[in-house]
């Protein structure tokens, strides 16, 4: 049998839509380690699985892990080895750093079995900030929920394509395929809260918190039923749902119930652990949960229904403010915290437009909201493409590639790859991309686009309501955001001497 490859680190990178950020933090940690003369393994958790999955022979022998994620990557695995962990781009902006705080880190905790079968380490792992760990546990929810989110978004947009009333049998534009579309995209989309919750729930307490974490979630959608004409309680009757803040709040409550129930009955005998996880676990926790959503879901409506109103009351501020608030917050991280929370309300106000139809305010409001969304989305990739063709000379050959395939990066909305740009020049690139990303939102709203998908860049194009307009908002931002780019790669080419900083 062949002698298994060691590595010198062994680390981690996942983020919530495990598209851009999880591989390029794993190119930055692979760069910075050969440049130090270190070997190591980056196990990848993106959208598709977890790929170059390390062992745990490999976890013992490696003298340091990183783990950079915004979600749930099993980090408890690599206890007692010496460990940093912290968010994903941290490993994009400063790897080096990282790689050094690894190596000088001690180890923590009690190893699994299985590395301490292959033999292990010792030593003080550098802790997770109280912000970060929550952070994390909403992103493993948030990365599982997205999903969920842009199939139902798109093919319930995609049914729209036969007319805005086919799926409406009494309709005069009628479609039965249409119709099916949407039924599919509807039970899709009604997912994203049980799935927000649930894996909430998961991150923080393994599989155990599922249960919980699923009832929570379908609590959070259909709150507490009560019989109209008697006003109390009533299994038949219907309630008012509190939606997507509901499913965070009811996927923390469930993970930390499985916690509590954890320490409850840590006293048993071993041999009733398949008791615990098939029976006790699933039934107290399912009892406690469902008791607490039920009797929050009165405050947590009001809560929810105030935070849809001030997101609507800024319409009323006009497009610019609403425009240039969306812009900022999709521009300042490049999918980060502050953009992901920008996109998922976005994707939560276009859930409750589709539910309310089309023709409604809710629903106008929603998809001109989302469209806002996207377009700032959007434009940083395209930025960086229009700037490293006007302004070549002032670019090295690998950013000017990495421009052009931001084209495509952008028309898919993938922000993503505006990232190593930015990270090169903080200031003032953020501030540009955030200029341009602005202007392509503030146009949306100001031209009344209506975007009932939730993803997909000019993929969906065919059925966004103002298409022309919205590719144009577009474009105005990025050219904008690109000439003001071009402009601060030319003083800075002239600052060094006519020489293009590596």
């Amino acid at each position: 049998m062949a002698e298994e490859t060691t590595y010198d680190l062994i680390a981690a990178t996942g983020c919530p839509t495990g598209i851009a950020h999880t591989f390029m933090a794993k190119e930055a940690l692979e760069k910075a380690a050969a440049a130090k003369g270190l070997t190591i393994k980056v196990e990848t958790h993106g959208q598709v699985g977890i790929e170059n999955e390390v062992t745990p022979a490999e976890i013992k022998a490696a003298k340091a892990v990183i783990v950079a994620a915004d979600k749930d990557v099993q980090a408890g695995r690599f206890a007692g080895k010496p460990m940093v962990s912290v968010g994903v781009t941290a490993a994009i902006k400063d790897p080096d750093g990282l790689i050094d705080k690894a190596l000088a880190a001690k180890a923590q905790g009690e190893m699994t079995d299985a590395v301490k079968n292959a033999g292990a380490n010792s030593g003080d792992v550098e802790k997770e900030s109280v912000g970060h760990v929550i952070y994390k546990h909403l992103m493993n929810g948030v990365s599982h929920m997205l999903v969920f989110v842009v199939a139902g978004g798109v093919l319930t947009a995609v049914s729209f394509l036969w007319g805005i009333t086919s799926f409406d049998s009494t309709a005069a534009d009628y479609n039965s395929f249409a119709a099916m579309l949407k039924i599919i995209g509807g039970i899709c989309m009604n997912l994203m809260v049980p799935v927000l919750a649930a894996y909430i729930a998961e991150s923080i307490a393994d599989r155990p918190g599922l249960v919980p974490g699923f009832l929570a979630g379908m609590i959070a959608i259909q709150g507490l039923p009560v019989n109209a004409e008697t006003g109390l309680i009533d299994a038949g009757g219907s309630g008012v749902g509190f939606g997507f803040l509901g499913g965070i709040v009811g996927g923390f409550l469930a993970g930390y119930v499985i916690k509590l129930l954890e320490k409850v009955f840590a006293g048993l005998p071993k041999n009733l652990n398949g008791l615990k996880a098939i029976f006790l676990y699933p039934l107290c926790s399912a009892f406690i949960t469902g008791l607490v959503m039920l009797g929050i879901s009165g405050p947590m409506a009001a809560i929810n229904t105030g935070m849809m109103d001030f997101l609507k009351s800024l319409e009323s501020s006009g497009p610019i403010v609403l425009g240039l608030a969306i812009g900022c917050m999709c521009a300042f991280d490049m999918g980060g915290p502050v953009n992901k929370a920008a996109y998922v309300t976005g994707t939560a106000m276009l859930t409750e437009a589709l539910t309310a139809g089309v023709g409604t305010d809710t629903y106008n409001f929603g998809t001109n909201f989302m469209a806002a969304v996207s377009a700032a989305c959007i434009v940083p990739p395209l930025i960086t493409t229009f700037a490293v063709i006007v302004g070549k000379k002032y670019f090295t050959q690998e950013e000017h590639d990495a421009g052009i395939v931001n084209l495509i990066l952008g028309c898919t909305h993938i922000t993503e790859g505006a990232i190593p740009f930015m990270t090169k020049n903080i200031w003032p690139v953020m501030p540009i991309m955030m200029i341009g990303s602005s202007i392509g939102a503030i146009l949306s709203i100001l031209w009344g686009v209506h975007d009932p998908a939730p993803h997909g860049g000019f993929l969906v194009l065919p059925v966004v309501d103002g298409g022309l307009q919205w590719v144009i908002a577009i474009l105005i931002g990025a050219v904008i955001g690109g000439i003001l780019f071009v402009l601060f790669k030319k003083s800075d080419y002239e600052k060094n001497g006519n020489k293009v900083r590596e």
